[in-house]
């Protein structure tokens, strides 16, 4: 089935934005982030970690932002490999490292994003291995 001449072009803008947020979050700029998402943007981390959950509004993805940031020490990094948009959802493949108690990691992940009017209105992150991921963050 062929995309609509609108769909594309909500394709392009879309993956153009999450661009610009991956290169504000590694750059530490997250008011930058933020204006790309909805006030009442959803963000789903699977797991058993700390981490993971359920977050809800800007509040909430600034709570795990900042969970993310202090059990890393601030060694949190996503660097997106591929962005592949389709109108309203995109998904990225991108490497989540960190450092947490003299450990290192470093995983493949998914990130799917759907979008409304050009904000980010869903987040939900596929880990390569989950059960890694999990025990490299709770210890």
């Amino acid at each position: 089935m062929a995309l609509t001449d609108t769909a594309t072009d909500n394709a392009t803008t879309n993956a153009a934005l999450l661009q610009r947020g991956y290169e504000a979050f590694a750059s530490g700029d997250i008011p930058t982030v933020l204006e790309l998402f909805a006030e009442t943007i959803t963000w789903h981390v699977p797991g058993r970690s700390p981490l993971s959950g359920d977050y809800t509004s800007h509040a909430g993805v600034l709570d795990f932002f900042d969970r993310c940031q202090r059990f890393s020490e601030g060694t949190l990094q996503v660097v997106p490999q591929q962005i592949l948009a389709s109108g309203d959802c995109v998904v990225v493949l991108c490497t989540v490292s960190a450092q947490r108690a003299g450990r290192d990691v470093s995983s493949p992940e998914v990130h799917v994003w759907r979008f409304v009017d050009d904000l980010a209105v869903e987040f939900v992150e596929y880990q390569g291995d989950q059960e890694a991921e999990d025990e490299f963050w709770m210890s």
